[in-house]
């Protein structure tokens, strides 16, 4: 129940938040973090708790972010009815590439190349079709006000993310209570002997990725209404899956604030090497690299293992 009380002072804490601090870029950087969070939560769900390695979230991240788009540009719908339709599109999505992957056994680097390829085919197909814009993309149009899900100040965008960051906090608690997270769990630890205790591999992974898909989505609706843009480099490129992964790999994988607290630190350090190098290119890169090197070296059980080494 520790956790479950730590996630409710952390909505406390962030929901009081604008009362006390009005610089939007204060707000903006805690908005960012939350939604990191959520990519790196929808990662973990199924990499860290599951055991299965994506190399290619964004997949499901574009596909939420186009929804999105498409449903209100090219069919009219308003934004909050949208939005639901969006992550489970991402749901979906999910449900299809781990019933073609999982179906025929594929595991580790397989599966991780399996989603790196799907990513780069929707990202092609985006580029072609001209209901997603091709290759220039989706421009949102500006219509200010929480009925279109897009606001004047930051503070509407960061209840939005806590909104929807909470929601997976909340789904990685209950994996780690539930009994369907000790099969995901035994699934993770040792797939032939869970299958031989009972435990059916296929369907209890498929739920994990329909799950992760759905929670990426939610990340790709987010940002098309913050930034009222989208084409089809930001929507299936690599930096979105590498920012998903790296978020539960820093922060610590199959926990449940692992992706927040690898989330703080890389925006942390995004901020720090924005200011600091921004005359070199690529530094942000570098450092990320590093960083996840010595993780893995002197902790292979990210930030939040330090933590619980010491109950």
């Amino acid at each position: 129940m520790r956790s479950l009380a730590s996630i409710a002072v952390l909505v406390l804490a962030v929901g009081l938040l604008p009362l006390f601090v009005s610089s939007g870029v204060t707000l903006g950087f805690v908005t960012m973090v939350l939604y990191a969070t959520l990519l790196g939560q929808a990662w973990n769900i199924l990499g860290g708790f599951g055991g299965q390695f994506s190399f290619g979230h964004a997949v499901f991240f574009g596909t939420g972010a186009y929804a999105m788009a498409v449903l209100q540009m090219r069919f009219g719908l308003n934004a909050w009815a949208a939005l639901p339709c969006a992550i489970a599109l991402g749901g979906v999505a999910g449900t299809l590439l781990g019933a073609l992957s999982f179906r025929y056994g594929l595991r580790g680097s397989y599966f991780a190349l399996v989603t790196l390829a799907f990513a780069e085919v929707f990202r092609i197909l985006a580029n072609t079709f001209d209901f997603t814009g091709a290759g220039v993309g989706l421009q949102l149009p500006l219509q200010e006000g929480a009925a279109q899900l897009q606001f004047a100040t930051e503070t509407g965008y960061l209840y939005l993310a806590l909104a929807l960051a909470t929601v997976s906090l909340l789904f990685a608690w209950w994996l780690k209570h539930s009994r369907y997270g000790a099969w995901l769990a035994a699934v993770r630890d040792n797939e032939d002997s869970a299958a031989a205790l009972g435990v059916n591999a296929f369907r209890v992974k498929l739920v994990a990725i329909t799950v992760s898909g759905a929670l990426m989505a939610a990340g790709g609706a987010f940002y098309v209404q913050k930034f009222h843009y989208i084409d089809p480099h930001l929507a299936y490129g690599a930096p979105i899956s590498v920012e998903a992964l790296l978020s539960a790999i820093i922060g610590g994988m199959g926990t449940v604030f692992g992706p927040l607290l690898g989330a703080v630190v890389l925006h942390g350090l995004g901020e720090l090497t924005r200011n600091s190098l921004s005359s070199t290119p690529g530094a942000s890169l570098v450092i990320y690299g590093a960083l996840l090197v010595l993780i893995i070296m002197f902790m292979p059980r990210g930030i939040a293992g330090l933590f619980e080494g010491k109950r």
